[in-house]
């Protein structure tokens, strides 16, 4: 019963966050359209079918919609006919155009610098180390750590859950020293003593303290009640560097997952679907807490804006590609091949997430 609740959590969460994520995305292009005066006939929640017409006043249509999965908002003439019409999209100038298609990069890039700032400024979270395992003869059971305990500070400072340390680093950069370690066993903080093993041994492949199994999966963090606070100038640095970072980080994603493609087409891809982020977004939430699954919603935005921005069609920066082209060869590229093209280009992207869904799939029966 209890796992029923966790996946029925999950699964919320994952529509909740990528709902969101993408109804943001939606409402740049609405607020920028609306700005130019551009007919907007639809702005729906979720995709069709349509559940329930939420307002019809003036020309505008605000919907909820069945599949619970972001949004969609609908311009007059977005699909090249209408050019009569001044207050249709086709009607518009190219930088009015691109405008309009590039405020929901805008947006979700704007929503990760917020996110990342908010967090910042009221405290990041705080992450200790999970003990799984001690290894006989090892400092840690010299010490007198056990298993399940959860090494939250080191000489009394805690690591915040976004870097730039953490408890495994500043053991490994402690080696040789002893140091005073904050451990939480049940309900109750105690401060345990170690000496961790000297340099040569860590660089042998041992760990400082000796709290790992060699050859099992990576030691699991665990959040911490400390919080770390930073000064409101370095908040806001941070909010923007995290969103960088994020953005960056996809985009040299995007290299490798193209060259997994054509190269590995069998093998697991360096990327997530669906299911492979929902179960990210669970996991997360389970063990690290709110803080952090929010955090990872600043990640996801980021990482929607570069997509979105690949030139792809009909991604934003696809539809922008062919706005450019469209210029360049003018009457030469008809409506009809306009649109052929997001078809096309909408049928490579459901067969990329079917593809990269079986190996979600996959991993989860494999139980990794």
């Amino acid at each position: 019963m209890i796992e029923i609740g966790r996946t029925i959590v999950t699964v919320v969460l994952f529509f909740g966050i990528l709902g969101a994520l993408v109804v943001i995305h939606e409402l740049g292009h609405f607020i920028v359209a609306r700005l130019f005066r551009v007919r907007v006939l639809e702005f729906g929640i979720g995709f069709p079918p349509r559940a329930k017409v939420l307002r019809d006043v003036g020309e505008t249509v605000y919907t909820l919609n069945w599949l619970p999965i972001g949004g969609f908002v609908k311009l007059e003439g977005e699909d090249g006919d209408e050019a009569d019409d001044p207050r249709s999209f086709a009607a518009q100038g190219l930088p009015k155009k691109i405008l309009i298609l590039v405020a929901g990069v805008v947006m979700n890039v704007a929503l990760a610098a917020a996110i990342f700032t908010g967090i910042a400024l009221t405290g990041d979270p705080a992450i200790g180390v999970y003990v799984p395992y001690v290894e006989p003869g090892s400092p840690a059971e010299s010490a007198g750590i056990e298993v399940g305990d959860v090494i939250e500070r080191v000489n009394g400072e805690a690591f915040g859950a976004f870097g730039p340390s953490s408890v495994l680093a500043e053991l490994h950069d402690s080696a040789g020293k002893t140091v005073t370690l904050a451990v939480r066993r049940a309900d109750a903080v105690i401060d345990i003593t170690a000496t961790l093993r000297t340099p040569d041994q860590v660089r042998d492949g041992k760990g400082a303290l000796g709290i790992g199994q060699q050859g099992t999966l990576p030691l699991e963090p665990r959040s911490t009640p400390d919080r770390i606070h930073y000064p409101v100038d370095t908040a806001l640095r941070l909010g923007l560097e995290r969103t960088e970072s994020a953005m960056r980080v996809i985009i040299d994603g995007v290299g490798q997952l193209a060259s997994a493609i054509i190269t590995r087409p069998t093998e697991p891809p360096p990327a997530s679907g669906p299911i492979g982020i929902a179960t990210q977004i669970g996991d997360i939430f389970w063990t690290l807490g709110p803080i952090v699954t929010l955090y990872l919603a600043g990640i996801l935005s980021a990482n929607l804006a570069v997509v979105n921005i690949l030139p792809f069609p009909p991604l934003d920066g696809g539809r922008i590609m062919l706005l450019l082209i469209k210029r360049v060869a003018g009457t030469r590229l008809s409506v009809r091949a306009e649109r052929l093209t997001y078809v096309v280009g909408f049928v490579f992207l459901m067969a990329f997430l079917v593809w990269v869904t079986g190996f979600d799939i996959a991993r989860g029966l494999g139980g990794g």
